[in-house]
């Protein structure tokens, strides 16, 4: 008989509680890991998104995602919306290869993801700056770096929806 050894699956790489996901990174900081964090709504999960963080991760040795909860999906998107769950943005997340850690967040803003995860570095996409990021006093704070990541912002899961409802169903 010969054992295989398990890989990580991907609903291990889901962290809801916070406190138990920033003892887990500190202990890869003090190891020296480069721990990369990201945030979005990531609903319908498009080669936009996948492309960010991709580049993301790239910047670091590991990339933590903080999805929006359906609550702060809705307010910041408008009613209807997310069109996915949390718990499935989580999973779909969760199954590619160059994330390593996922979690959620109700609030507005990712200052207390940032005051209490303490990434290396904060990446967002190219349709932000540092000016426009509503975080920055909070990265100054911390002595982390923004870093911006993926293409030009060409495509939306805004777009995507509305492309879909003009589409006629055969």
């Amino acid at each position: 008989m010969v054992v295989v050894p398990r890989r990580q699956r991907s609903k291990d790489k889901i962290v809801t509680d916070r406190k138990s996901l920033a003892a887990i990174l500190a202990g890869l900081r003090a190891s020296g890991k480069v721990i990369v964090l990201t945030n979005g709504v990531f609903d319908l999960l498009h080669v936009g998104h996948t492309r960010c963080l991709e580049d993301a991760r790239s910047r670091g040795d590991l990339l933590v995602v903080a999805i929006n909860s359906d609550k702060s999906a809705e307010v910041l998107k408008g009613k209807g919306h997310p069109i996915v769950s949390e718990d499935e943005r989580m999973e779909v997340l969760a199954a590619l290869t160059f994330v390593d850690y996922v979690t959620t967040f109700e609030e507005a803003t990712a200052d207390a993801l940032l005051d209490q995860l303490r990434p290396t570095l904060y990446a967002k996409g190219t349709d932000y700056s540092l000016k426009s990021l509503p975080e920055k006093d909070t990265l100054k704070k911390h002595d982390i770096k923004a870093v911006f990541v993926g293409d030009k912002k060409s495509h939306s899961s805004t777009k995507l929806i509305q492309k879909i409802k003009k589409k006629k169903v055969d």
